[in-house]
């Protein structure tokens, strides 16, 4: 009513607004639960590792996004895998999460330098399982738009190579996961 009185001196009619209670938990839900864009151009940054011993092997993934988010992951392999293996594993998994996530573009870096090299065409993949992984890792590239693949000391893959080695020698129940 004190709106209707202030408002009547400039010709201008007030008229109160009927509860919209089902609209405003729309815009919460909405505004709170919305998915977050993606930013176009936005590269995702992937960091694996490969660890093996005479037993089995596993493998580290960070993937982080320029937003702040980033799945850590450590996969233990209970089979008799080779270090270079164990890098393509991890490297695929990798690649795997981060198609799950949406990410259109990702830099990869790995620690791996035969690895690395093989995927950016500077060495050959000579032995027959290493082609098979080589081949993988190239058609699972091709769903993104852009996958950059870097060696990176061991310094800088700190982190990846904690969960590798974890994963590799610490008896567990299955896969980790921590976002």
């Amino acid at each position: 009513m004190a709106w209707a009185v202030e408002l009547s001196q400039y010709d201008l009619q007030y008229e109160p607004r009927q509860a919209i209670k089902a609209q405003a938990m729309a815009d919460f839900l909405v505004e709170v639960a919305g998915e977050a864009p993606e930013i176009p151009n936005t590269r995702w940054k992937l960091h694996v590792d490969g660890a093996s011993n005479q037993m089995f092997g596993g493998a580290g993934i960070i993937l982080e996004s320029s937003a702040g988010v980033a799945y850590e992951q450590s996969i233990r392999f209970d089979f008799p895998i080779s270090n270079n293996q164990a890098e393509y594993e991890a490297l695929i998994g990798g690649v795997i999460l981060a198609k799950e996530v949406g990410a259109s573009r990702i830099e990869v870096s790995s620690d791996s330098q035969i690895v690395t090299s093989q995927i950016n065409g500077n060495y050959q993949a000579r032995d027959t399982l290493l082609q098979k992984y080589l081949e993988r890792v190239k058609e699972l590239c091709k769903s993104f738009e852009e996958v950059v693949v870097q060696h990176v000391p061991k310094e800088r893959n700190a982190r990846a190579d904690l969960h590798s080695k974890l994963a590799s020698t610490k008896p567990g129940t299955g896969n980790r996961s921590l976002i």
